[in-house]
């Protein structure tokens, strides 16, 4: 607890969360895939699809053989994700710069191999 009480702890959070989520949808749009998505504080998400997801029914137009791909690509590489397209993913204050660079390395890797 001592450690949120630090100033800039949330801000820190928020900026490796927002490093992750732009640099998920920008990687996966170079690639030509159609991905929209987003963050709030510490949770963010992408979906493959081409539709802003604002609930369940717009997230259901998201292509699932691509999340498997991209999921299955990332955990062969050491990148755990939540498991399903419909779940949030989660930063944490134990994440760093570093661990960011590393699992955008890796996303780009593996959706660069997914055919659009």
């Amino acid at each position: 607890l001592e450690l949120l009480k630090k100033p800039g702890t949330y801000e820190q959070l928020d900026s490796i969360t927002k490093k992750l989520s732009e640099g998920l949808l920008e990687i996966a749009k170079d690639a030509g895939h159609a991905a929209t998505g987003g963050y709030i504080s510490a949770m963010f998400g992408m979906f493959f699809t081409g539709v802003p997801v604002h609930n369940f029914d717009d997230a259901k137009t998201c292509d699932l053989s691509k999340f498997t791909s991209f999921h299955r690509g990332m955990l062969e590489r050491g990148i755990y994700l939540a498991p399903s397209q419909f779940e949030a993913g989660f930063t944490s204050l134990a994440h760093t710069e570093d661990d960011i660079d590393r699992t955008l390395a890796a996303a780009k890797e593996v959706i660069s191999g997914i055919k659009p």
